[in-house]
């Protein structure tokens, strides 16, 4: 059993089906609506709780209705909490809008709590950074926190990924504590302004983030799969009907930080990746989307 550390938030998804986005100023009746837990930092946790992994997450909370949904959450997957309760807040949500049709979305996050998530929080933690196999963030929370828990991890010789999701100006001393990194074609394209539309355009803008120091690059594609700098395009498992591309890139991380924290492979952790996200996509939801670690392990064929 690998050990994982996870800064990130949570919030409450409040997804709303419908056949298009309303326009400004005009009200359309929706499908369907299902509110339930989220957050990338939370649903990778999910994630890899559900893969078995030892997994600890980093946070704040509000004393709440939806902290509560949080701490239920969690217990449910096996992840512990190292979590901070904001008096003067709320625990965040997220509006997400889903096209019936083709299962995309929009999503719109107000963090609440989890922008409250301090450098000091990195550092009363720090026990716990230094004792993991993997040390995993994103950027919902503040810039400068993600990068104090990449330089404490990386400072006790701990594997790093940063989901760099949602896209944002980064500085240039972030890349240089990544051992991985693993941006969308979106942000990839965001943080090296050049197109990721296929295998090629994949591996020139791999190159680039390696050249600005980090040491794996992973650009996730969707239904293509993903493109593992100095491998190649690792492709996505079709195991049924897309119904929602919603946790897709949590499910990923999730399972990439589970395979490397047991010792595989890049090559292998992002085939598991691969596998655990193309099992999510097929479900409703982001959190209740993750698959078990017998559902991956079928696809695989282990």
């Amino acid at each position: 059993m690998g050990k994982i550390v996870i800064l990130g938030v949570f919030v409450a998804d409040t997804a709303y089906r419908a056949a298009r986005m309303p326009k400004m100023g005009e009200t359309i009746l929706g499908n369907s609506f299902a509110l339930g837990p989220g957050g990338k930092g939370s649903n990778q946790a999910v994630a890899a709780g559900n893969l078995g992994a030892d997994v600890t997450i980093i946070t704040r909370l509000a004393n709440d209705d939806f902290g509560s949904m949080a701490m239920q959450t969690w217990e449910n997957a096996n992840v512990k909490g190292a979590i901070k309760y904001s008096e003067n807040s709320y625990t965040g949500a997220a509006f997400i809008f889903i096209d019936d049709a083709t299962g995309d979305n929009a999503i719109i996050i107000a963090p609440g709590a989890a922008s409250e998530i301090s450098v000091k929080d990195i550092q009363d933690n720090s026990e716990i950074i230094s004792s993991t196999d993997v040390f995993l963030t994103q950027l919902e929370q503040p810039i400068d926190v993600a990068l104090e828990g990449l330089k404490v991890a990386k400072k006790n010789n701990k594997i790093t990924i940063l989901n760099p999701a949602p896209a944002a100006n980064l500085p240039k001393e972030v890349f240089g504590l990544c051992d991985f990194i693993t941006p969308n074609e979106t942000e990839t394209e965001a943080l090296t302004g050049l197109p990721v539309r296929n295998e090629k355009e994949a591996e020139t803008a791999a190159k680039f983030l390696f050249d600005l120091g980090v040491k794996t690059p992973v650009i996730t594609m969707g239904e293509q799969g993903a493109y593992l700098h100095g491998h190649g395009l690792v492709p996505a498992f079709k195991v049924g009907n897309v119904v929602e591309t919603t946790g897709a890139g949590d499910a990923f991380n999730g399972g990439l930080a589970v395979a490397l924290s047991e010792g595989k492979s890049p090559a292998k952790a992002v085939e598991f990746g691969c596998a655990t996200a193309s099992i999510s996509v097929t479900r409703a939801g982001t959190a209740p989307s993750m698959p078990s670690r017998q559902e991956v392990e079928k696809v695989l064929g282990m």
